[in-house]
Parts: C-alpha cells; sequence; structure tokens
C-alpha cells in the first residue's frame, strides 16, 4: 500500500494556500513579478536535475517567471521552516511570496504550467 501511495503522490502538485511568505532574503533570489518557482534540491539526487531542466525551460518561455534553486543540505533551517520533507520539492510562489502549491517529487510540465496558469497577473 505504502508503495502504490508513493509512487501515485510523487511530483503531483498540492494547492497550499495560505503557508505563509516566502520572501528574497529568505531564498536568496528575487522573486518573479508574477510568480517563483522554488526548487529545493541536493547533490546527489537525480530527478533534480531532471526537475531543474523542466523549470529552467518553463521559465524560459515567461518572462515574469523566476526559477530559484537552493540547496537543501546547505539551507536545513529554511527546510525545516518550509516543511521540506524530501528532493526536489517544487514550491509555486505567487508575486508576494504566499505559496501557492507544491510538489514533492519531479512536477509533470502540463502540471506546472496550469499552476502557473492559475496565478493571475
Amino acid at each position: 500500500m505504502y508503495g502504490l501511495w508513493y509512487q501515485r503522490s510523487r511530483g503531483r502538485i498540492k494547492a497550499k494556500p495560505g503557508r505563509g511568505l516566502i520572501t528574497e532574503s529568505m531564498i536568496g533570489a528575487p522573486l518573479g513579478s508574477r510568480a517563483t518557482l522554488v526548487q529545493f534540491s541536493s547533490a546527489f539526487c537525480t530527478p533534480c536535475r531532471a526537475t531543474r531542466t523542466l523549470l529552467a525551460n518553463i521559465v524560459a518561455e515567461m518572462h515574469d517567471v523566476e526559477h530559484v534553486e537552493v540547496d537543501a543540505e546547505s539551507e536545513l533551517e529554511l527546510v525545516r521552516q518550509l516543511n521540506i520533507l524530501s528532493t526536489p520539492t517544487t514550491l509555486i510562489l505567487d508575486s508576494s511570496g504566499n505559496e501557492i502549491a507544491r510538489a514533492a517529487g519531479a512536477p509533470k510540465r502540463e502540471q506546472v504550467i496550469n499552476a502557473l496558469t492559475a496565478i493571475r497577473e
């Protein structure tokens, strides 16, 4: 049962409204004018590389969306504060830094695009 749940839940974007404000100083980079994709990764994580490529390709097509990668191993306090349980984990933030959604595992391209489309400019 656990294996089936784990397999189905990995990479699925889940809405997380009202999770709190994430600031530029917390992630070490500016927020996008519409949205920011914050990816928590670790050095030896193979799915992290695929997620990095996917998110970079998505933001290359969108001038108002930023992609920020955070090394989970060097930012343990932030990982604890935001309840990041595995890598890769991607947070989708609005322009104010509010967490709109998150995906644990490698997200699907269409799910990320749908989540970004839902954020109004």
